[in-house]
């Protein structure tokens, strides 16, 4: 039965959605040098949400240097218990500013209201409340000596989850007593500069962390800065490896949280039911724009035919439109270029052969949908089982035995995230020892906690963002 829900969409009245932004550096709002701009739109409807100052190779100079500055004079002088008084008023606004905050998050990014105010926002804040508490105990994280902090730190983040990746990002550099210049996402920046207001609310000193926006090129003039000490990417595999060669030749520490290919993997005991609802959080939350994605669904011949018939059900109640009204499950694909990116691989998907199976929802007319998707009938060497989509697209295979899922589920280039579901605790436990994969969750996926590290293997990245493991990179023992 198809549940009809009147449309109830969130208020946009309390947003304060300036007409143009400028860059935030020493504490103020600045225009680039230059006076280029370039614009975010809404994914949703295609419109112009503001003008935004793009930083060039000037600007991002300008940032380093107040960074470098703040560093010297004020942020590492101060003691660790003031750091996290600052850090916890950030988090204190944060939750004041929720739901302005989720609606603009909603509106630059394309997900559904709902997943920004009960995932996105609350996360961000909790992750700067929980490095508020290790900013005085770092001796605590480390071993072999005081620990001290590294100097100015360069972030780029991606558009999948703007304001949480800025908050997985600043938050530990803080802590650990650096400062920070970070670039967000040309088509997501609007969180991240509305994060600078904040700073300046609570007075946290000019410097300490700076936003500069900007593409690929600006990405690239901030991690070669030499007064940049270290590096901090999350992005595709692709970037990822580019950076990486950048930060070596200039011999900067660097993490990196890549991209991957979940391995989903449902035995013949699991409580199909439960098991469907995690595969749908797996890969159709936030429109399956997220790295860690169950995007390849592995399930025991036995149960094969019950979970294609209640997956196919259910990707009918999932609710396709506009990412303001409170009902919608899936919102906008985040820009043109990624929908093509995923309705190319589509195309991929059936020319390999592969079964297609799509809900028939009505997408709008205006905007970047898609419909939510999966195969069956995938091989391990079809290309949407083994590459990137970061879309609302599922490839679904078969195994029999335990041995054989375990070596399909390492059958990729990936390692960052897995899911298991089955009633017997010891077979999760076994398998999950056999996983390459930074994360596997037990019988749920994409649960999040920021006192648990994240991190992959393999071309999934390395170091650990989130917990005590999050602090390592950005000191010095």
């Amino acid at each position: 039965m198809r549940f009809e829900y009147e449309a109830a969409p969130e208020d946009t009245t309390h947003v304060n959605l300036q007409d143009s932004y400028g860059l935030f550096i020493n504490g103020e709002f600045t225009s680039a040098q230059d006076g280029k701009t370039f614009q975010t739109l809404n994914p949703a409807t295609e419109e112009v949400l503001a003008d935004v100052a793009y930083a060039a190779e000037s600007d991002v100079d300008r940032a380093v240097k107040a960074a470098q500055s703040a560093y010297d004079t004020v942020w590492s002088k101060l003691t660790g218990k003031e750091r996290g008084k600052y850090i916890y008023r950030i988090a204190r606004r944060l939750q004041e500013k929720a739901r302005e905050l989720a609606v603009l998050e909603s509106l630059d990014g394309g997900k559904p209201i709902k997943e920004a105010r009960d995932v996105d926002i609350p996360l961000a804040a909790n992750h700067f409340f929980y490095y508020a508490g290790w900013a005085d105990k770092l001796s605590y994280a480390t071993f072999g000596g005081p620990p001290k902090s590294l100097g100015v730190v360069g972030q780029v983040i991606p558009w999948n989850f703007p304001l949480l990746m800025a908050a997985w990002k600043i938050a530990p550099a803080l802590a650990a007593g650096n400062t920070v210049v970070l670039k967000p996402a040309e088509t997501t920046p609007l969180t991240a500069l509305h994060l600078c207001k904040l700073f300046q609310e609570i007075d946290l000193p000019k410097g300490v962390v700076n936003i500069i926006c900007g593409d690929g090129a600006t990405g690239a003039n901030l991690i070669k800065h030499p007064g940049i000490k270290k590096v901090a990417f999350t992005g595709s595999t692709k970037v990822g490896k580019q950076i990486a060669q950048i930060a070596h030749a200039h011999q900067k520490a660097v993490t990196l949280e890549l991209g991957g290919k979940g391995a989903h993997i449902i035995f013949e005991d699991a409580a199909i039911n439960q098991a469907v609802e995690g595969v749908v959080r797996g890969i159709y939350f936030n429109q399956g724009h997220v790295c860690c994605a169950g995007s390849r669904l592995f399930v025991q011949e036995r149960v094969m035919d019950a979970v294609i018939e209640r997956l196919s059900r259910r990707i009918e109640t999932l609710r396709v439109g506009n990412p303001l009204d409170k009902n919608t499950d899936i919102g906008a694909i985040n820009s043109k270029m990624q929908l093509d990116k995923i309705n190319d691989y589509i195309s991929i998907g059936i020319d390999e052969g592969a079964k297609v199976r799509r809900s028939s929802c009505k997408l709008p007319t205006r905007g970047y949908f898609c419909a939510p998707t999966f195969f069956t009938d995938v091989s391990p060497a079809h290309r949407i089982a083994r590459e990137e989509i970061f879309g609302p697209v599922l490839s679904v295979l078969s195994f029999r035995t335990t041995e054989e899922v375990i070596q399909k589920a390492n059958n990729s280039p990936y390692g960052l995230s897995a899911g298991i579901w089955s009633e017997k605790g010891s077979k999760v436990l076994a398998v999950s020892q056999r996983l390459e994969a930074g994360i596997i969750w037990d019988n749920t996926f994409n649960q999040f906690d920021p006192a648990a590290p994240f991190g992959g293997y393999k071309e999934s990245g390395f170091g650990r963002e989130g917990g005590m493991q999050g602090l390592y990179p950005y000191l010095s023992v």
